[in-house]
């Protein structure tokens, strides 16, 4: 079997991602790497506007706009993230090499993020000033 595999692997003959380094995530497409981070940023902040906006109402009077609020801030993250996803798409199929794009690809995966994690505190910040 190892020795089968040894051979498959000299041939060039193993799966893309068998051994871990041909499937690591500097080998896939930046549009796919884009959409990767994208998915699991509306996953944390999804996460995090839902607790950290639970706690700040826990005090409250039970009023249903606290959670409405929480339900449009979610909703309208998504088409931002939508786009940002299509302007990647693009841009990858403008030709561009990889190696040209990947301060722009830096830039945008560090305001993702930051937006991610930074806009549910920022937005429960806001609705402590204003209650």
């Amino acid at each position: 079997m190892a020795n089968t595999l040894w051979h498959a692997k000299q041939t060039g003959q193993v799966a893309q991602g068998f051994d871990g380094a041909e499937g690591s995530d500097r080998t896939k497409p930046l549009t796919k790497r884009m959409s990767d981070h994208i998915a699991f940023a509306l996953l944390v902040y999804t996460g995090l506007n839902i607790f950290v906006t639970m706690e700040a109402i826990k005090g409250t009077n039970g009023s249903i706009l606290p959670y409405f609020g929480l339900v449009v801030l979610v909703a309208a993250i998504i088409p931002a993230c939508r786009k940002l996803e299509s302007r990647w798409e693009r841009l990858t199929t403008t030709g561009a090499e990889d190696a040209q794009l990947t301060g722009l690809f830096r830039r945008d995966v560090l305001a993702l993020w930051a937006c991610a994690i930074g806009l549910p505190f920022a937005l429960t910040g806001l609705h402590g000033l204003l209650a």
